[in-house]
């Protein structure tokens, strides 16, 4: 017991040391950091994000809504690839994998249950905000 806990510390040590050593070896300086093309892009896609949410707090009259509503249809941008991918994968497991074996026709059934419902929700969830807030609250 003693040698295994030994060992794992001696492993984790070592890679520690490796990583410090990896990282230092490539620092930069701040001044390297706000000349680069990076450092332009991430602040022109801040801004943007900024410009986005303050049209969204704008639209709903609510700093609290209009995030509610940016993250929202964030989670509706990005929901259909992942949700293709679960399908295409549940796909795989039911008519491919699934020729053989029941219970993997069933996993890949459910699979593509699952992402077909989350799919929807994460389309339809955005719409029924925006017809509760600015119905409801005039």
């Amino acid at each position: 017991m003693i040698k295994k806990i030994s060992i794992t510390a001696l492993i984790f040590i070592i890679l520690f040391g490796i990583f410090v050593m990896y990282s230092n070896s490539f620092a930069v300086t701040g001044d390297e950091v706000l000349s680069s093309d990076q450092a332009t892009e991430l602040v022109e896609i801040k801004e943007s994000t900024q410009d986005k949410l303050a049209e969204y707090v704008e639209k709903y009259g609510s700093t609290s809504f209009g995030l509610v509503a940016y993250v929202l249809n964030i989670v509706r941008i990005y929901s259909i690839p992942f949700c293709f991918m679960g399908i295409a994968i549940g796909s795989i497991y039911q008519y491919v994998l699934g020729i053989r074996k029941l219970d993997v026709r069933d996993k890949g059934f459910m699979l593509v249950i699952t992402f077909v419902t989350i799919l929807l929700i994460c389309q339809v969830l955005p719409l029924i905000f925006a017809i509760v807030v600015n119905g409801w609250r005039g």
